[in-house]
C-alpha cells in the first residue's frame, strides 16, 4: 500500500513539475509569439491594401464619372433628340439616370458610405429635379423646354450640387494616401 502511494506522489511530482515547466515555457514564448502574429497580421493587411487599394481607386473614378454622366448639363446634351415630346424625354432622362446608377451599383463595395449616400442622393435629386420640372410645364412642351427649365434651376442654385459633391469624394480620395 505504502509502495503505491509513493507510486502516486512520484506521478503527481512529475505531472506537477512537467506542468510548471510547459507553463513557464509558455510565458517565456508568449511574447515571441504574439509578436510573430502582430507581424504577420501587419503582413497581411499590407498586402490586402496592395490589392484592394487599386479597385477603390477604380471605383471612385467611375462614381466620377457616374455624377458626370448624370448631371444635367451632361445628360441633356448626350440626349437630346429632336421630335421628342415633353414625357417621352422626361421618361429618356430618368431611365438613363437608373441605368447609369444601376451600372455602377457594385462601386459601392469600395467607396467609403458616405460618398456612396452622396451619390445615390444626387440620383435621386436629380430625376426629381427633372419630373418637377416635367410637372410644372404645359403638356404639349417640347423637350427642349424642359432643358432649358433643368438648366435654370441649377443656374439658381447658389452651389452646384455636382461641384460639391465631387469635392467631398475627392477628400475621401486623399484619405486613401
Amino acid at each position: 500500500m505504502q509502495s503505491t502511494t509513493l507510486f502516486l506522489l512520484d506521478i503527481a511530482k512529475l505531472t506537477l513539475s512537467g506542468t510548471l515547466l510547459i507553463f513557464i515555457g509558455y510565458l517565456f514564448a508568449r511574447p515571441y509569439l504574439d509578436q510573430k502574429l502582430k507581424v504577420q497580421l501587419l503582413d497581411l493587411k499590407k498586402n490586402s491594401q496592395a490589392a484592394i487599394l487599386p479597385l477603390r481607386l477604380q471605383a471612385y473614378e467611375r462614381i466620377i464619372l457616374l455624377m458626370e454622366r448624370i448631371n444635367p448639363v451632361n445628360l441633356l446634351l448626350r440626349t437630346n433628340t429632336p421630335g421628342l415630346t415633353l414625357i417621352e424625354y422626361q421618361q429618356i432622362l430618368t431611365s438613363e439616370i437608373r441605368n447609369e446608377y444601376q451600372h455602377n451599383i457594385t462601386q459601392q463595395l469600395y467607396v467609403n458610405q458616405s460618398s456612396w449616400a452622396l451619390i445615390s442622393k444626387l440620383k435621386e435629386d436629380t430625376i426629381a429635379l427633372i419630373n418637377n420640372a416635367g410637372k410644372s410645364l404645359p403638356a404639349d412642351a417640347s423637350h427642349i423646354e424642359l432643358s432649358k427649365l433643368v438648366l435654370q434651376h441649377l443656374s439658381t442654385l447658389e452651389i452646384n450640387p455636382y461641384d460639391a459633391a465631387l469635392v467631398v469624394i475627392r477628400q475621401d480620395i486623399q484619405q486613401l494616401f
